[in-house]
């Protein structure tokens, strides 16, 4: 009996062992199956979740469906998250029914003058102040509380509105903390025409309200002026007040939320590094018919391919765990203009300068199913392990070959790569943004119904067996040399 027992251990001891030493290509496989990625996208996708727009009951059923599925594989909380949410402060903006601005006795109109960027209905009347840009350095021994700070919008160098509009909403909440009554911005860049700025803002919108001190919501106006002409009569005029009336305008916080789950890695060292798996679980609700009649915008391609990409990470490196430790990320609000991961990226719950890699995977469509499409693959000194983890599955990864469409700066990564965090996305294979991508892309026929899952499965394999190959390799991954993220990821990690 005893020598039975021994004989036991033995085997148990063998067995232990042979699973300790499997290969990542070998554990890989162990996890990651077609039929498990299918029934995941379907569920994600379904009808019943009614495309996940963010703020809608919906997108908080599929988040805890996502928390339930990291659960489940055995990833942990992170100390510091709400179980495994962080909550993200979004406020649903209704747009004022009507307004009045002026300034030294000249009256502007809502709309054909000016535009409400943010604010809430109430009178507003106070002294101005110029700053430049209003930038944080403008603010140096200059007094705001309860002024209207005047500024040019942008930064005098970018005419690109995404730019001028990242920065506008920096510029807000910089005035909001220093404690200004109001924000007007001179806007005159002919690179959007103003009646598009109106679409923009003259509709319910979602803004990110990041005030650290719970500050009240302050007027912010876009006042037009492509000539220069309305800063040349506010700067010479001596009484320089200013009053506003806002009337309808409506604001309303959501109840969405980050998904966030780890796995600790298993080297004593290099566990300190954490590599991040991203994707955005949202997608834009239900909208206008098409021929069909269907109205749910489901969002497989964008991005529930994406979101079960990194379930499929989280399934795999909880069963394997790595050398480093993992993150695993599912963001709100990117749709709404990269919400959720701009909220966690400025108010991290593991330290930026702990996270060594941001692998983030979202997707327009694809229209070659030979490859796949990195966007910013050539950027990192990880390219080669995505090369040979796509090459072991027959596929091809190439970098982005529609560099018009600026996907870099579309979606969840640039959040962190503008931290210094190497961040490249992970995209299902296109060769260019053709027909065939904007069939589907934000359309009410992408449906999980319409994608090849053959394909799918060795994309998925080919995404986990790279995150295993970058997640245990000696050198951690870090920008090429050059990059205009380079210096900044220096700065974050120390490195001289």
């Amino acid at each position: 009996m005893k020598n039975r027992l021994n004989y036991l251990l033995l085997i148990a001891i063998v067995c232990i062992n042979a699973c300790a030493q499997k290969t990542d290509m070998e554990k890989t496989l162990a996890t990651v199956k077609k039929e498990t990625i299918k029934e995941r996208i379907y569920y994600i996708a379904s009808d019943e979740l009614k495309g996940r727009n963010t703020g809608s009951p919906e997108i908080l059923k599929a988040a805890d469906y996502l928390a339930g599925q990291l659960e489940s594989y055995g990833a942990k909380t992170v100390s510091g998250a709400d179980g495994y949410f962080q909550p993200v402060p979004l406020r649903i903006k209704t747009p004022a029914t009507s307004a009045t601005f002026s300034y030294a006795g000249k009256d502007f109109n809502l709309n054909d003058d000016f535009l409400i960027v943010d604010g809430k209905s109430g009178d507003y009347e106070g002294e101005v102040v110029y700053l430049e840009y209003g930038l944080e350095a403008d603010y140096n021994g200059a007094d705001v509380a309860g002024k209207i700070v005047f500024a040019k919008a942008g930064n005098g160098e970018t005419a690109d509105r995404r730019a001028i509009l990242r920065l506008s909403r920096e510029k807000y909440e910089l005035a909001r903390n220093k404690g200004a009554a109001g924000l007007v911005e001179f806007y005159n860049s002919p690179a959007t025409p103003w009646n598009q700025l109106g679409f923009l803002f003259n509709r319910v919108n979602l803004t990110l309200d990041e005030s650290k001190e719970k500050k009240d919501i302050i007027p912010h106006l876009w006042l037009k002026d492509l000539d220069n002409s309305n800063q040349r009569f506010m700067r010479t005029r001596s009484v320089k007040r200013a009053s506003l009336k806002i009337e309808g305008m409506k604001n309303e916080m959501t109840k969405d939320k980050n998904i966030l789950a780890m796995v600790e890695g298993t080297d004593p060292e290099l566990k300190k590094e954490f590599i991040m798996f991203s994707a955005h679980y949202d997608h834009v609700g239900i909208g206008r018919p098409n021929a069909e009649g269907d109205s749910i915008y489901n969002g497989t391609r964008d991005n529930a391919i994406g979101t079960v990409t990194v379930l499929s990470a989280a399934e795999n490196i909880a069963k394997y765990p790595m050398k480093r430790s993992a993150l695993f990320v599912l963001f709100t609000g990117e749709e709404k203009g990269l919400l959720g991961s701009r909220y966690l990226a400025n108010n991290p719950i593991i330290p930026n300068d702990e996270i060594v890699f941001c692998w983030n995977s979202d997707n327009g469509g694809y229209n070659d199913t030979t490859i796949s499409t990195i966007i910013g693959l050539e950027r990192t000194t990880a390219a080669q392990f995505i090369k040979d983890a796509n090459q072991a599955f027959g596929l091809t990864a190439i970098d982005d070959p529609a560099g018009e469409q600026g996907l870099f700066d579309r979606s969840d990564n640039v959040s962190f790569a503008r931290k210094g965090i190497p961040a490249p996305t992970y995209s299902l294979g296109f060769t260019a943004f053709d027909s065939e991508i904007t069939k589907y892309y934000h359309q009410a026929g992408d449906n999980p119904n319409t994608v090849d899952y053959d394909y799918l499965e060795k994309f998925f394999k080919s995404y986990v067996y790279a995150s295993r190959m970058i997640g245990n390799a000696p050198e951690r991954p870090f920008w090429l040399e050059g990059d205009k993220y380079y210096e900044t990821g220096k700065k974050l990690y120390g490195i001289k």
